[in-house]
């Protein structure tokens, strides 16, 4: 991916900037992702650690502690699926807390074979509020596109319950700037102040999204995949996909009282090399 991102106007540009020198890159705890991070991830990068319907939420913890080890910003995933109980969940908390781990983000997950004590997000956020967690910023997802399996004003509501027990919102991916924006807006319609980082796909290879989506079991940041196939084709575009696009029509509102669109979050597919790659050669371009 060696096309630039060109952005012509000076308030955009330094926008844009600023959101570039505050992204995140989301990676799979696999065997070797550890390794990946230190290759070649700077550790002024914000990382945060997906959890794996097959590996469990303990292999969450695991790689997020290491890496806090190392010297990285870490925010582990934690699952409703996949946390089993409160004594689970505290568990959790005191691993994190002894690694010096102070953000996090909770999802609802995949459903696991074993059911566990919590069904949804907000029954998670809920019950690590009961406890003195100590985390100080939690994120949870949002769905500019809506979901599957639930009505637009039940996601909506949803936000609503879980938005008091949260710091900010991270969208799963969409390719279409106009329907994230009308979803932002719809947000602080409803009273829902809180910023959002736009998820987008990082420089990722195909033959890396062939394999991630043929069913490996890594939750929540290849759903779109998984989940909505029609998405995959949009990768296969002559020129290839690149998430300029994306970026470039939602900069010239970040930051406006209409939205609380805030900056980006990446799912690298722990495609590493060519997402820090593309970051640099951004941060360049925006100079």
């Amino acid at each position: 991916m060696k096309r630039s991102l060109a952005v012509r106007d000076t308030t955009t540009r330094a926008t844009l900037r600023h959101a570039f020198q505050g992204l995140g890159y989301e990676v799979i705890p696999f065997k070797k992702t550890e390794q990946s991070v230190l290759a070649h991830v700077p550790k002024d990068v914000r990382l945060t650690v997906t959890a794996s319907p097959a590996k469990g939420q303990d292999a969450t913890i695991d790689l997020a502690v290491a890496l806090a080890a190392h010297g990285y910003s870490v925010a582990p995933h934690l699952s409703a699926r996949q946390v089993r109980d409160r004594a689970h969940l505290a568990d959790v908390v005191d691993r994190c807390r002894e690694a010096g781990i102070t953000d996090v983000f909770v999802v609802g997950g995949d459903p696991t074979e074993d059911p566990t004590e919590f069904r949804h997000a907000h029954d998670l956020l809920v019950a690590l509020h009961e406890l003195d967690h100590g985390f100080t910023d939690i994120g949870i997802g949002g769905h500019p596109e809506g979901h599957p399996s639930a009505a637009e004003d039940v996601m909506f509501q949803a936000l609503v319950d879980k938005a008091p027990l949260a710091t900010h919102i991270v969208t799963q991916i969409v390719f279409d700037p106009a329907a994230i924006l009308r979803w932002a807006r719809e947000l602080r319609t409803r009273g829902i102040d809180l910023p959002v980082h736009v998820g987008v796909p990082g420089a990722v290879h195909r033959q890396k999204l062939i394999r991630v989506s043929g069913g490996l079991g890594i939750g929540e940041s290849a759903k779109f995949l998984k989940k909505q196939q029609n998405l995959l084709w949009r990768f296969f575009v002559p020129g290839g996909y690149s998430p300029d696009k994306i970026i470039k029509g939602l900069a010239p509102h970040i930051g406006k009282p209409d939205n609380a669109i805030e900056g980006f979050h990446v799912f690298t597919f722990n495609d590493l090399e060519p997402t820090e790659a593309w970051r640099r050669r951004t941060l360049a371009d925006l100079a």
